[in-house]
């Protein structure tokens, strides 16, 4: 199916001269409502600039998420918590294994185009996996970024990574989610995203056969947002 987002413009993301993005990286699993409870407050003050842009890597610890278009039955075992949340999106898998990156940029000054904005975070996913080899594709019925797999047979697919925003104030928060290394049966209790095709699956790059690091996914992942959305600094460890 031929895919509108594939046409759109993309080169207006870079922010201004000034401006440098923080890059921060959680090392140990970061709770849910705690994460939520500081994008909110990061984004208010990005809206207010009284704070800088922030890119916010994290793994959670295992869970799900239910987006505003989630519906019940999407949940088919509670085997982990379930958090009803405003972004976009159905319900999906956190955990360990998969890289999160929360993702606050004032779109008022960039771009305020939501479906832009979409775009370019699937086209930085698109970029990351390349640096590993890795051909991830856009649908046009279907948001994310997904890989075919021709060894599973005809039209097979697997998505590899989701994508869920929220916009307030034209400032956007929450973001994506690759799969490193996820234990991939989690998403069996599931319907993930909504898509209930049998030919449609989740994948990671392990699961492709690639021994990638989540170190090695985080130098890509900063390399390919530079060049779309502009530099970033990395954030200087508070005291002790």
């Amino acid at each position: 199916m031929v895919n509108g987002r594939e046409n759109l413009d993309l080169t207006m993301f870079a922010g201004p001269d000034d401006n440098d993005v923080e890059w921060r990286i959680s090392d140990s699993p970061v709770d849910y409502l705690e994460a939520v409870s500081a994008m909110e407050a990061r984004a208010a003050d990005i809206a207010a600039q009284t704070a800088p842009e922030l890119v916010w890597l994290l793994e959670h610890p295992p869970l799900y998420t239910s987006g505003t278009s989630g519906k019940a039955g999407d949940l088919l075992e509670a085997r982990f918590p379930l958090f009803t949340t405003g972004r976009g999106g159905q319900v999906t898998y956190h955990g360990p294994g998969q890289r999160v990156a929360y993702v606050m940029l004032d779109l008022k000054r960039r771009r305020p185009d939501v479906r832009a904005y979409v775009a370019a975070l699937e086209e930085w996913i698109i970029r990351t996996l390349a640096a590993f080899n890795v051909r991830g594709e856009r649908r046009e019925d279907r948001v994310g970024v997904w890989v075919r797999r021709p060894d599973k047979g005809p039209s097979h697919e697997d998505k590899i990574a989701a994508i869920g925003v929220r916009l307030r104030r034209w400032v956007s928060f929450h973001g994506i989610a690759i799969n490193v290394e996820p234990n991939l049966s989690h998403f069996s209790a599931i319907v993930p995203c909504g898509v209930v095709d049998p030919r449609y699956g989740v994948t990671s790059l392990v699961d492709l056969g690639l021994p990638v690091t989540m170190a090695d996914v985080d130098v890509a992942l900063r390399q390919s947002f530079e060049e779309i959305f502009g530099a970033t600094h990395a954030r200087v460890p508070e005291p002790s």
